[in-house]
């Protein structure tokens, strides 16, 4: 059985993803952190930036935090903002716009372990 754990806004670091201009990543819980099944990370879509094609090995569960930006999933495109969920199944092409004058942020659950990306542009 994992501890529990409280983990406060300011030890949260962010890094730039290196796959996305405007796009930043921080793990707020993960297996380094005693969570025995998900990691739970908050990623910022700056204005202007975008996340290219790629497919992950482990679905997505996201919630929109603030924001709105275009994600694509599969063939289509969905306007999202602050309040609305997401579900990207493993293996399932993605992408991200941020085309607005605001951040956009959200949280993103995965499953721990080994998640292969793929860039396809």
């Amino acid at each position: 059985m994992s501890d529990p754990l409280i983990r406060r806004r300011d030890e949260i670091e962010y890094e730039t993803v290196d796959a996305a201009d405007g796009l930043e990543k921080g793990v707020l819980v993960s297996d380094d952190h005693g969570a025995p099944h998900f990691a739970i990370r908050r990623f910022v879509l700056e204005p202007g930036a975008e996340v290219p094609k790629h497919t992950n090995d482990v679905e997505h569960e996201q919630y929109v935090l603030e924001g709105e930006y275009t994600v694509g999933i599969g063939n289509e495109e969905y306007a999202v903002e602050a309040g609305d969920s997401l579900l990207i199944p493993a293996g399932t092409v993605h992408w991200y716009r941020n085309e607005g004058d605001d951040p956009g942020a959200f949280i993103c659950a995965v499953p721990n372990g080994d998640d292969e990306i793929e860039l396809l542009e």
